[in-house]
């Protein structure tokens, strides 16, 4: 990737694109555009609020209230500083590509127009934009950005090299952010809310185990454990592993599903051991008399 491009990107969303892109692309489905209209397309323009939709590749769904709100009381004092993103689909209709969030503050002050950039982009663009913008965010937690990664990934068919230079990261960190959708959904969830940190949640993506992991993320809840004293406890975890010598036989999926699903019930590891005859036992492990004491509550005993 060129260091012009890279400076594009650290500029920030209205950076990425050519002004002087060709504005007639035929997967755009849009009307042919005159030369007038041809020059706005490098410059701010004010747009009716009412002539603009919501972009429907927007991988954000949720909006602070309070925050609209106080964005909203700010543009009506202020006037809006930013302008959005739009593409133009007709005469009269746009599509947004960014900015959002401006755009229902906007209209939530009751302006009945915006400014605007004008810009070309078809739908796979549009995408990749708007999860860029995402990304680029400074409140997005790791699980945010680890989902936008993957719809990079997916849909807009990347490889991690060629995501990492449309985000400016490199290739292990694209990597990090992915392992994470990879953890039991009860840790996803923990560093979604920031329960735990990435640093935690890195340390947890070296125990291959999701029993293990459960085990050693309800210490870090339990406990409020540092990040240096869970890489701890996972090198004492691995050492462990290593000295009880060769491992059993896998499990089948369907038996390792229902094991993972009993460790996050109980919070703690679960073991499934099954014959070949069919016969076997579960193993709850406790803590304590008061861990003890919470299994059997959850067993109704």
């Amino acid at each position: 990737m060129s260091a012009e491009k890279r400076n594009a990107l650290g500029k920030g969303l209205s950076a990425l694109l050519n002004d002087t892109e060709e504005v007639n692309h035929p997967k755009t489905n849009r009307a042919p555009v005159s030369s007038n209209e041809y020059n706005s397309l490098g410059s701010v323009n004010e747009i009716k609020l009412s002539e603009i939709e919501v972009n429907p590749f927007q991988p954000r769904t949720d909006f602070d209230e309070e925050a609209l709100a106080e964005l909203s009381d700010s543009i009506k004092k202020q006037g809006l500083i930013q302008p959005i993103t739009v593409r133009r689909v007709n005469a009269h209709a746009y599509q947004l590509i960014s900015g959002e969030r401006r755009f229902r503050a906007s209209k939530l002050a009751g302006l009945t127009t915006i400014p605007a950039y004008i810009r070309s982009a078809n739908d796979q663009q549009m995408l990749e934009m708007a999860l860029i913008e995402n990304i680029q965010r400074e409140n997005l937690n790791a699980i945010e950005v680890a989902l936008s990664f993957q719809r990079m990934i997916e849909e807009c068919d990347l490889k991690q090299e060629e995501l990492g230079d449309r985000v400016s990261k490199n290739r292990s960190t694209v990597t990090n952010y992915l392992r994470l959708l990879k953890l039991p959904p009860v840790i996803q969830a923990s560093i979604r809310d920031g329960e735990i940190s990435m640093g935690h949640a890195k340390a947890l993506i070296t125990v291959t185990d999701p029993g293990k992991q459960l085990f050693i993320h309800k210490h870090i809840i339990q406990q409020g454990l540092s990040v240096r004293k869970v890489e701890e406890m996972v090198r004492d975890l691995q050492k462990t592993t290593k000295k009880e010598g060769k491992q059993p036989e896998p499990i089948s999926f369907q038996l390792q599903k229902i094991q993972d699903d009993l460790a996050s019930k109980f919070s703690t590891r679960v073991k499934l051991k099954v014959s070949s005859q069919g016969n076997g036992s579960i193993e709850i492990p406790f803590l304590s008399e008061d861990d003890l004491g919470r299994i059997l509550e959850m067993l109704d005993w």
